[in-house]
C-alpha cells in the first residue's frame, strides 16, 4: 500500500472522532421517487440536489456521518451527478464524513479509474469513503485500498449485506478449511489495516444489521480493528437499542445506517426533519449537545 500523507488524521481516526462525538448513526441519502413525490419536489436532477442539501441540513451538528446512495442521483445523468457533487461538498464543508453508496469493483485500471473518481483528493466526486464489491476478489480493489490509505480515505467492502437474497452467495465455503466468502474478505481486510493509527483502520466491511454475522464466521475477533457499516436499521427492522445485542464487543466500530426511517419526516418540512435525526440519534446514545465540534471529524 501506498504510504499516508503525513499530519492527516486517516480515516479510521476521522470516524472514530466522529462516532465518539454523535454516536453511530449514519443518515442515509436516498432521494426515491417516493419520497421525492412526499417532500413536494421534482424527480430531477434539481429535485435530487434539493433533496440532498435540505438533508444535509437537517444531520449537520446532530450526526458524524452521511450516506448518499449513488444510484439515486445516476439516474439522472449528469445532472444528476452535478447535483451529487453539490450535495458531497456541502456534507463536507459541513464536518460530515460522507460515505459514498457506489458499490463500486472491477480490475486494472478500471479499478484505477474508480479509485480516482472517488478518493482522489479534488476530484469532483470526491468524499471521504466509498463503498466496494468483492465479487471479482478482494485484490482486485488493490487500487482502491492504495488510494484510501494513500490520501486518507476509506473503503467499505460488502461483506455479509442485509438483502436475503445474498446469503447463498456470502456464506458459501470458499476452501477446505469451511471459511466462508465474507469471512474470505473480512480476512483480506483485517490483514491490510494492521498497523494502521488507532483503534480503527481505513479498510471497513458493510455487515448488514438483520443478519446473522456469525452464521457467517464474522466473529468479534475476525471484526476486531474494522470499521463496519450496518445497513438494515430502521425501516429494515433493527432498531437502536439491539446495537449492542447484534455486534457485541465490536459494537463501538458500528456505522448504523438509517434512511427511510428518518427520511420519511421531510415530507412534513426541515424542522420536522431535523428532529428525526435528533430522536434517532438519542436512542443510540448520542450525544445531546449538537454542538460537539472535535475539529478532528474531516
Amino acid at each position: 500500500m501506498s504510504e499516508p500523507q503525513p499530519g492527516r488524521p486517516g480515516f479510521g481516526q476521522r470516524l472514530r472522532a466522529a462516532l465518539d462525538a454523535y454516536g453511530p448513526l449514519c443518515v442515509g441519502i436516498d432521494p426515491h421517487e417516493a419520497l421525492l413525490h412526499a417532500w413536494g419536489v421534482d424527480a430531477s436532477a434539481a429535485g435530487v440536489r434539493e433533496f440532498g442539501l435540505r438533508t444535509v441540513e437537517a444531520a449537520a451538528g446532530r450526526v458524524g456521518v452521511v450516506k448518499p446512495q449513488v444510484a439515486f442521483f445516476e439516474r439522472f445523468g449528469a445532472a444528476g451527478f452535478a447535483a451529487l457533487e453539490e450535495v458531497m461538498a456541502a456534507a463536507r464543508a459541513a464536518d460530515l464524513l460522507v460515505i459514498a453508496d457506489a458499490k463500486r469493483g472491477d480490475i486494472g485500471t478500471t479499478m484505477d479509474g474508480y479509485a480516482a473518481a472517488w478518493l482522489a483528493p479534488g476530484a469532483p466526486l470526491e468524499c471521504d469513503a466509498l463503498t466496494l464489491s468483492p465479487y471479482l476478489g478482494t485484490d482486485s480493489l488493490h487500487a482502491a485500498f492504495s488510494m484510501a490509505t494513500a490520501h486518507e480515505k476509506g473503503v467499505f467492502v460488502l461483506a455479509a449485506t442485509s438483502n436475503p437474497e445474498a446469503s447463498t452467495l456470502q456464506r458459501a465455503r470458499v476452501d477446505d478449511e469451511g471459511e466462508s466468502v465474507a469471512e474470505s474478505v473480512a480476512h483480506d481486510v483485517a490483514a491490510r489495516n494492521i498497523g494502521a493509527p488507532g483503534s480503527l483502520g481505513p479498510i471497513g466491511l458493510v455487515v448488514g444489521a438483520t443478519v446473522d454475522r456469525r452464521a457467517y464466521g464474522l466473529s468479534d475477533i475476525v471484526l476486531a480493528g474494522t470499521p463496519i457499516l450496518a445497513p438494515g436499521f430502521g425501516a429494515q427492522g433493527a432498531e437502536p437499542g439491539d446495537l449492542q445485542r447484534l455486534f457485541g464487543y465490536v459494537a463501538s466500530q458500528v456505522v448504523a445506517s438509517e434512511s427511510r426511517s428518518i427520511l420519511a419526516a421531510g415530507s412534513a418540512g426541515d424542522a420536522a426533519l431535523a428532529r428525526r435525526v435528533e430522536e434517532r440519534a438519542a436512542l443510540y446514545g448520542a450525544s445531546q449537545s449538537g454542538t460537539v465540534r472535535s475539529g478532528t471529524v474531516r
